[in-house]
């Protein structure tokens, strides 16, 4: 989603005011939850839906 918005994960940093390594941690799925907050925000500055950016492993 940051590349078809054509953001950098530094201004989606700036924008969901979360720290590049929190985000890191998301990018890269390895991340155990995420507060729906921060999820909204996300969502909020890449304008999509959760299941845009979420899947699921099990």
């Amino acid at each position: 989603m940051l590349a078809r918005r054509k953001m950098q994960l530094q201004e989606l940093a700036e924008k969901v005011d979360i720290t590049m390594a929190n985000l890191s941690i998301l990018k890269t799925g390895k991340a155990k939850a995420i507060r729906f907050t921060t999820l909204d925000a996300i969502c909020k500055a890449l304008n999509c839906q959760p299941g845009d950016i979420l899947e699921f492993n099990e």
